[in-house]
């Protein structure tokens, strides 16, 4: 740097709290970039001429998938199509402003679709009782027909590693079932495919790199419901195990991913008279994972 651009105002230096900031979100960015790019790969996440529809909350997890596959799109092997959607559910005091100011500046297109699902939300859920089940239900059930409507092939959710051991977790403990959120899922009519591209990051990683890019994070709980508590529960324990047995986490998430059925009890994947691995009976692609009051719980909406 010359002496003249030392001297001048217009020219300040970066400090070495500047360069670290930069430094580490180049890091998060290359390694976010590099899971990401994983996890496209191992499940054939996105191909050739796909449309993609990112599905954007205002949190964290979607302004970070949207932001890392907008940059894997420019580098990409194969061409495909990026489009920015957002579901405003009338929630009282949601920044409508908030979200098209920050994609037109990004320059991709996006949708804002206006259903008033908060009301009927409140009407269907006793006080007191979360309201996140029934409003994901009705919420992706929007989308769902909303990218058929507009010829998305896939259909991309923020779900993260975290996400998806917990959701694992739950299932176990409260639902007597060894089921996650899959990498992939296909709805059982065939209609849509959803994909979940940061399967293989970790939440705390999303929230770093969230918060060096300075996202205009949108709070979650503007409808006034409390996050599910036997959700929250899980979360703390993984929290304490991440600080008491670091890589613990890590273990765990590879064993999803290497199943072995003649080990586990399920004689629907494992002939044990025979020895031999079986395809398994077909289970709904589709259902809920949050126990619901029977009241409300069985709905005619696609659901993951």
């Amino acid at each position: 740097m010359s002496d003249a651009m030392t001297a001048n105002p217009d020219y300040p230096l970066t400090s070495d709290a500047d360069r670290r900031k930069k430094l580490e979100l180049n890091k998060l960015q290359k390694r976010l970039r590099r899971e990401v790019g994983q996890a496209i790969a191992e499940y054939s996440m996105i191909e050739a001429g796909d449309k993609v529809m990112c599905c954007l909350s205002g949190g964290k997890d979607s302004y970070a998938m949207l932001d890392i596959l907008m940059n894997l799109q420019k580098s990409a092997p194969v061409s495909f199509e990026l489009i920015a959607v957002n579901l405003d559910q009338k929630q009282p005091g949601f920044p409508e402003e908030v979200l098209p100011d920050y994609l037109k500046a990004m320059g991709i297109e996006y949708h804002i679709i206006e259903k008033d699902t908060y009301s009927i939300v409140k009407e269907k859920v006793p006080e007191g009782k979360t309201t996140c089940g029934l409003c994901s239900r009705l919420r992706r059930g929007i989308l769902y027909n909303f990218a058929e409507e507009h010829g998305v092939t896939k259909i991309a959710l923020g779900h993260h590693r975290d996400d998806l051991l917990e959701t694992l977790f739950l299932n176990m403990f409260y639902g007597g079932k060894l089921k996650s959120m899959p990498p992939v899922l296909h709805s059982d009519d065939g209609r849509n495919t959803v994909i979940r591209p940061l399967a293989f990051s970790r939440e705390k990683d999303i929230a770093r790199y969230a918060a060096l890019r300075e996202f205009p994070i949108i709070p979650c709980n503007l409808c006034g419901s409390q996050e599910n508590l036997q959700r929250q529960v899980i979360k703390e324990m993984f929290q304490t195990w991440d600080k008491q047995h670091p890589g613990r986490l890590e273990t765990m998430f590879r064993a999803m991913c290497n199943v072995e059925p003649s080990h586990l009890a399920d004689s629907t994947l494992y002939d044990f008279r025979e020895g031999k691995r079986l395809n398994g009976q077909s289970a709904p692609a589709v259902g809920s994972v949050e126990p619901e009051p029977a009241d409300f719980g069985r709905l005619d909406v696609l659901n993951i």
